[in-house]
């Protein structure tokens, strides 16, 4: 019994703790959130957003004599999802591939190693619209520096249009952003890599466990977990993309995610209530893979349980 007042004083004590934290987050975060739900529901234009009518699900997907409306009917919208969910994929694997790379050459120790860490996190420390602005010069077809080394390298001759050719946008978009955002899955894994005892490894070297094996074994075992976390936020983030593909490709639509959609739907057309129903289906579907990624995690964590 005096165990358990001792655990409820704790959590009581913790919900006071986080309490002004909880508060200030419902204010930052939850307030706009409600907001764009409820606009979601309305005809409210950007230029008089006092002056609406509620029109339900109007936004979403409605069918009215024959006519579909809505952003689910939206054929933009589809692509948008599709650009996006691409662009997840690619970006966060090859992250992660190249990052687990990084952190292993930055965990051993040689000379400049302080310096060969502070390079490789210079990228994640540039503000994404100069990187942005900074490799739109670097596709550029005529002066850019990718085809210049395109030709040095394979003898590739051809001016390619990286940003304006539909095919090559998007890999333009995914190599920017995995030169930027690399560097923090690669500080993360870094960091789970620096928490392994050293004496696995030793031993593992006397029962003669090959490199790849001590790799497999052990290494990656241990920072499954951070790897978790570290793709969770990087899905998150890749799920939510804008202001590098706005500003490298103008947003056009092969290259248009959901948060561009919903961008184009406010700014554009000035119509706030297609444009709240589309932010409200980004962020369920933010939410959806976090809540996924999160029950994976606890399941895993279970079947290691005795």
């Amino acid at each position: 019994m005096a165990h358990s007042g001792y655990q409820q004083r704790r959590r009581r004590i913790a919900w006071i703790l986080v309490a002004p934290a909880l508060l200030l987050l419902a204010l930052a975060a939850g307030w706009p959130l409600a907001r764009t739900f409820f606009f979601s529901f309305t005809n409210a234009m950007l230029d008089n957003p006092g002056d609406y009518q509620m029109v339900g699900l109007a936004n979403y997907y409605l069918k009215h004599d024959g006519d579909i409306t809505g952003v689910l009917a939206d054929p933009l919208w589809w692509q948008a999802v599709g650009n996006t969910l691409w662009f997840t994929v690619v970006s966060v694997c090859l992250e992660v591939v190249l990052g687990m790379l990084l952190a292993l050459l930055m965990n051993e120790k040689f000379r400049g190693q302080g310096l060969v860490r502070t390079a490789i996190l210079v990228p994640w420390a540039i503000p994404t619209i100069v990187s942005a602005k900074m490799w739109g010069w670097m596709f550029h077809d005529q002066y850019g520096v990718v085809n210049d080394l395109l030709a040095k390298i394979f003898g590739y001759q051809a001016h390619l249009a990286w940003i304006a050719e539909p095919s090559l946008s998007m890999w333009a978009v995914v190599i920017a952003d995995v030169w930027k955002t690399t560097p923090f899955m690669a500080l993360m894994l870094l960091a789970a890599l620096q928490l392994i005892p050293g004496d696995l490894y030793e031993a593992a070297r006397v029962d003669g466990a090959s490199a790849w094996q001590r790799f497999r074994r052990i290494t990656l075992p241990l920072i499954l977990p951070a790897m978790i976390v570290a793709v969770i936020f990087r899905v998150m983030d890749a799920m939510r993309i804008f202001d590098l593909i706005f500003v490298l490709t103008s947003n056009s639509e092969a290259t248009m995610s959901v948060s561009g959609y919903a961008r184009e739907q406010i700014i554009s057309y000035q119509d706030m209530g297609a444009g709240s129903a589309a932010s409200v289906l980004v962020f369920m579907m933010v939410a959806g893979i976090a809540a996924c990624f999160i029950r994976v995690s606890k399941l895993n964590d279970k079947e290691k349980q005795p």
